[in-house]
Parts: structure tokens; C-alpha cells; sequence
């Protein structure tokens, strides 16, 4: 992904304006991923923090804890993005969060 591209669905993204929001700590992560529903570039933000290993804060509704499991569990994967957005685009497969309620 090119940095063209991650500017692009950033100005996208439910949080452009709220980035402190999304790195809280805690049980006031379920807040900060509260944002993420319904937002229309969750799947480029997740796979932003996916491939490039991200450690901190909320992306794409995943908390550090989810994101560190499911990079353990495929690390067959070279590129979330290829992964998510194709998918998205009825080209791939999916990966789902799981709702911790």
C-alpha cells in the first residue's frame, strides 16, 4: 500500500478526528472499538495495523491483544491488506474480530 493510498482512506475513517479516542487503555477499549462499527475503511485501517505490526491502540475494531493472536495464528500471510480489501471486494477471504461483549 502505497502512501497515497493510506492518506486516502484515512480522511475516510469514522476516527480522523478523534485519534486519541483509539488508544486507551483497559475497559475503555470496548469504547474506542465502538467507533469502528460501521465504518467504511475498517477493513484498510486493520490491515494498515496488521502489516505493519502496529502495537498500540484500536484498528479496524481489533485491540493489541486480538491483532498480536491473529498474527501468531496466520503467519502465512504476507499482506492483510491484500487479504481484507480484496475480500471486501469479493476477491478474498475474510478474517472477523471476535465481539468480546
Amino acid at each position: 500500500m502505497s502512501l497515497a493510498e493510506v492518506s486516502e482512506w484515512t480522511l475516510q475513517a469514522k476516527c480522523r478526528d478523534m485519534a486519541d479516542a483509539l488508544f486507551p487503555e483497559g475497559k475503555d477499549q470496548k469504547r474506542a472499538r465502538s467507533v469502528c462499527v460501521g465504518c467504511p475503511v475498517r477493513s484498510e485501517c486493520l490491515a494498515e495495523a496488521l502489516d505493519n505490526r502496529i502495537e498500540w491502540g484500536v484498528w479496524g475494531g481489533m485491540t493489541e491483544r486480538e491483532r498480536r493472536a491473529l498474527l501468531r495464528q496466520r503467519p502465512d500471510i504476507d499482506s492483510w491488506f491484500d487479504v481484507l480489501v480484496n475480500y471486501t471486494n469479493g476477491t478474498g477471504f475474510t478474517v472477523v474480530p471476535v465481539d468480546h461483549h
